[in-house]
């Protein structure tokens, strides 16, 4: 049986980035499942080129618990490393690579478990979701909910192994992404009275973004657990404009907002198109064809679990923590609590400041550390609990 290090070492050397395919780190991983005769199913996307894979160890004929994770990673493309990226090195008890933190050292614990338990008489079951294409929006991890949908049991908990220094998490924000697409009229700069700067639509667009964000922090719900402690609205991209001497037609601009769950995503959404409508209105008074179109091209749901669930008590005896945390960033727990109802809490090793950077790290204490809550976990399981 390999060590969490050594599993580690192998996934690292796997540039599972979300733009390219996932499969040469997902038959890695069946190999090692088949390896310990654990059954596993892999549910592909329609490209063929990514995939899904879920596997159970122990009793199939009752609830367990499941430990999921996401394969892809974030590109290192501009940024500045001073070791190589996809070759996993060592220095003063720091491991580093793309993924050690987020999040292939926790999908390095999750392995090196199921391979012990196959040598326990585990009489609650324990499942591994491994997905794909969770940092693009939680897309990957969809179809295999689905699958699980459709199963005769479902886990009775889930434990995200997403970094939070091994603190027990129990909530963090939903996210919506919006894209913007403006039409103005073109027409030479010199006249550009007689047409309608679609860059001056999304510029008006973001000022309305902005004065909602001023209204929510001064006015709307506040969470004290979160580092931001109310719902955030933020511009991303904006694209428009083909030469300096012609008054744009079209301009696109890409935005988002991370809501606390005292704010309903649709009332958020509807607020903003009310208001991109008021900007189309005065707009046609110039051009007729003036517009604003909003599209969603992903959105997931928050995390709410509550403090004081069987699921929380559960994780903390395993981590021996006596308090909760909430988390800035967004995982697939939303949707398994929100789409199959599945107690979640996120619980794994490293911290999100050592993430999507350069040289990103992991501690080697962290990785032993979620061997040992693991390792618990695994107790309980063949003790029949939870």
């Amino acid at each position: 049986m390999k060590d969490s290090v050594a599993l580690l070492d192998n996934l690292i050397g796997f540039p599972t980035v979300s733009s390219d395919s996932n499969l040469e780190m997902i038959v890695f991983i069946g190999t090692i499942l088949e390896q310990h005769g654990i059954a596993y199913r892999i549910i592909g996307d329609e490209s063929g080129k990514k995939a899904n894979l879920y596997a159970t160890v122990g009793p199939t004929d009752r609830p367990g618990v499941m430990l999921s994770g996401h394969t892809d990673v974030v590109p290192v493309e501009g940024q500045t490393w001073t070791v190589d990226p996809f070759t996993m090195s060592e220095s003063d008890g720091r491991l580093y690579g793309r993924g050690t933190t987020d999040m292939k050292g926790f999908l390095a614990c999750m392995l090196r478990a199921a391979t012990k338990a196959t040598t326990m008489n585990l009489k609650t079951p324990l499942h591994l979701a491994f997905s794909y294409d969770e940092e693009i929006g939680c897309v990957g991890v969809r179809s295999l909910i689905d699958m699980l949908d459709k199963a005769p049991q479902k886990p009775a908990f889930c434990i995200i192994g997403e970094p939070t220094s091994l603190q027990v998490a129990t909530a963090h924000k939903g996210k919506t992404a919006l894209r913007a697409t403006c039409h103005g009229r073109e027409c030479h700069s010199a006249l550009a009275p007689e047409g309608l700067n679609a860059i001056h639509l999304a510029t008006d667009l973001i000022s309305e973004i902005r004065s909602l964000q001023s209204e929510i922090e001064k006015n709307g719900a506040h969470d004290g657990d979160y580092d931001v402690p109310f719902t955030t609205l933020h511009v991303g991209i904006i694209n428009g404009g083909s030469a300096l001497n012609i008054v744009p037609g079209h301009c696109t601009l890409e935005f988002e907002f991370r809501n606390l769950a005292a704010d309903e995503p649709q009332a958020l959404i509807d607020e903003i198109r009310q208001r991109a409508g008021r900007i189309v209105a005065e707009a046609r008074k110039i051009a007729v064809e003036a517009d604003i179109i909003i599209e969603i091209p992903f959105a997931y749901p928050g995390l709410d679990t509550p403090p004081d669930s069987e699921v929380v008590s559960f994780v903390k005896s395993l981590t021996g923590a006596n308090s909760t945390t909430k988390i800035a960033f967004g995982t697939e727990g939303g949707l398994f609590q929100q789409k199959l109802d599945i107690p979640t809490v996120v619980c794994g090793p490293g911290s999100m400041s050592q993430g999507h950077k350069p040289d990103e790290f992991i501690a080697r204490q962290q990785i032993e550390a979620c061997d040992t809550m693991l390792d618990e976990l695994l107790k309980r399981l063949a003790a029949g609990q939870p």
